[in-house]
């Protein structure tokens, strides 16, 4: 099932429990989709949202609202039903927002160019915490609800971990020899697994984040771009190449290429509230909804031949004891900031 968007998109997302997906562009448009498997998708809204590229789109408010960050420094929420904003904060970062999670049913974190991330109140609509943890821009974000634990990747090469209980920054790692573009947290929550810009996933041991523990360089030299977990034991990678792909944590292994959504890198993976779909959008103004069950059985055949890849780490916990430039890619492209405030969605 394919959307054409018209118009390069930078994000989407899948509504929590219907089947709806957002994504945001290039122009700072923001478009939401009825699918379903007996007829095209249907735009239901299609809105103004930034001046600048919509580079973060997530629901909240158990899918009630969407709330997206923009380059031009602002976020927004805007009602599902009506397409009218809730609110609005025009200068929520010093520089252009750049990724956007959810954490709880009433706090987001965003990240921007300048490496600070903050988290934000959506019921109090205040700036709840704010790290100034990056020196370059905040490539992904991850959050451990258990331990209050808000972890992120950058394009200065490091992953760094926010205490949100006491509102510190806990930990962060040595620089790595390229920029650290997504992350995830696998293995029941005892390792952190980076993708990185030439092809390399680094895999840290959790409590250890000064150095990771291995190394799996079976993508080379593509860029990890997006990664999505799929279980505890394997991880959905997209490439700059625009290849999907299933990959096997501890062991490393690579298990099949699932998709090629096209020449160009993939901006974004995300799975349909029923994980019917896997969603990927790319430069090709193109978003795709793959059926998972297909792509799995094709994968299946393949799974007898797969080979470890690196063998130099375990599931056990390891003791583990100027940054490059930033990638210049089609997000980052022409794009500038002004002012902060940190009062959020003040001036509706």
């Amino acid at each position: 099932m394919e959307i054409d968007l018209g118009k390069v998109p930078f994000t989407m997302d899948f509504h929590p429990s219907d089947n709806l997906v957002t994504a945001g562009l290039i122009t700072g448009d923001l478009h939401l989709y009825r699918f379903n498997a007996d007829s095209s998708p249907q735009r239901l809204l299609d809105i103004h949202a930034h001046s600048e590229s919509c580079r973060a789109a997530r629901f909240i408010n158990d899918g009630h609202a969407i709330i997206t960050g923009s380059s031009d420094r602002s976020i927004l929420a805007t009602d599902l039903e009506t397409g009218s904003p809730i609110a609005r904060l025009e200068n929520a970062h010093e520089d252009a927002i750049f990724s956007l999670i959810n954490l709880t049913e009433s706090t987001v974190a965003t990240g921007d160019d300048q490496g600070c991330v903050k988290v934000w109140d959506t019921r109090q609509r205040s700036c709840c915490n704010s790290f100034n943890v990056h020196d370059d821009y905040v490539s992904d974000m991850t959050f451990a609800s258990d331990s209050m634990k808000l972890l992120s990747t950058s394009g200065d090469g490091t992953l760094s971990v926010c205490n949100l209980r006491t509102n510190k920054i806990q930990s962060q790692s040595e620089f790595s020899e390229e920029e650290l573009l997504s992350v995830v947290i696998m293995k029941n929550g005892r390792k952190v697994i980076c993708g990185s810009q030439n092809g390399t996933l680094l895999l840290y041991s959790w409590g250890f984040f000064k150095d990771c523990s291995d190394r799996f360089t079976a993508l080379s030299p593509n860029s990890i771009d997006t990664l999505l977990k799929f279980d505890e034991d394997r991880v959905i990678t997209g490439s700059e190449n625009g290849l999907i792909s299933l990959l096997g944590i501890l062991p490393n292994r690579v298990i099949q290429p699932l998709a090629e959504h096209s020449e160009y890198p993939i901006e974004c993976l995300a799975f349909s509230h029923d994980r019917k779909y896997l969603g990927s959008i790319s430069h090709d103004q193109v978003l795709k909804m793959w059926d998972l069950d297909d792509l799995l059985q094709n994968s299946g055949n393949a799974q007898n031949d797969q080979a470890p890849v690196s063998d130099s780490d375990s599931d056990a916990m390891d003791m583990d004891t100027k940054p490059p430039k930033s990638r210049k890619g089609a997000k980052r492209k022409n794009e500038h900031a002004n002012d902060a405030t940190s009062s959020f969605f003040a001036d509706l």
